[in-house]
């Protein structure tokens, strides 16, 4: 099959190759990926990968080949998966527990976005116990994480102030569902009941001081590149929490959630 594999001497460490098939195992289907994207975090990780490895995390296709345990779907299934490895070839072995079924409404590139960008944003609003009434700021808004993050908190019924670098996005994430748009930590006004930072660095120090007692920022991503520097009785002083997410692993029921959303139109 043809696949993307990790080449250390190639232009962007990635080469396009011929691979053996993956053999699955017995809780595992073989799909044939129709779609799959690109996550912020996927290039860096090649240059600690293997020579050959095979990266990609989101991928949707068809089950070719069901697993030989008897779980999960049936050969000729729609579906959307996430793993660690393996979305970016023409096979993907996963197992049973990290894939959805597609309904026919859902096309194969739509779903094939919602993995990491979505499932890290639902389960950020889940670990901050997200009401609705609360506060949320969703720094990196008009990224993958984010824009899922800025219409998940509106669902949850949120008030969702959306952060983003460039003020042009403003119409745009309005449309998805930001109550405000904002370039900066100091335009927020009140406190904020909780944080989902996708930036770091100078800015999630900031972000600090405009947490109400109580509150809590879940610290998934640093695109900034930037280092953060916090002193740990900051956190302490403001009685706030400060916690790190990666989402992955058992995500078949979460996947599942956020395709009916889509199907939903929603």
């Amino acid at each position: 099959m043809r696949a993307l594999v990790v080449d250390h001497s190639a232009p962007g460490r990635l080469r396009l190759s011929t691979v053996a098939a993956p053999e699955p195992g017995p809780d595992e289907v073989l799909v044939r990926v129709a779609a799959t994207s690109l996550n912020y975090g996927e290039l860096p990780r090649g240059d600690d990968a293997p020579q050959d490895f095979v990266p990609g995390w989101d991928a949707a296709g068809v089950v070719e080949q069901a697993a030989a345990s008897g779980r999960g779907p049936a050969a000729g299934t729609r579906v959307v998966t996430w793993g660690w490895s393996g979305g970016w070839a023409q096979l993907r072995a996963v197992n049973t527990r990290e894939l959805a079924v597609l309904p026919d409404q859902v096309e194969f590139t739509q779903a094939a976005a919602l993995p990491v960008a979505g499932l890290t944003a639902l389960r950020a609003l889940r670990r901050a116990a997200v009401l609705p009434g609360h506060r949320v700021a969703v720094t990196g808004a008009s990224g993958g994480v984010g824009h899922f993050a800025v219409q998940l908190a509106r669902l949850a019924g949120a008030e969702v102030h959306a952060l983003v670098g460039n003020p042009s996005r403003s119409e745009w994430l309005t449309a998805l569902g930001a109550h405000h748009v904002l370039t900066g930590p100091d335009q927020l006004g009140s406190p904020v009941d909780i944080v989902l930072d996708n930036v770091g660095g100078e800015q999630l120090g900031q972000l600090i001081d405009h947490v109400r007692p109580g509150g809590i920022i879940i610290s998934i991503g640093a695109a900034s590149g930037a280092v953060t520097t916090l002193q740990p009785y900051q956190l302490v002083q403001a009685k706030i929490s400060l916690t790190g997410l990666q989402a992955g692993g058992d995500t078949g029921d979460d996947l599942a959630h956020l395709v009916a959303l889509v199907a939903d139109g929603r």
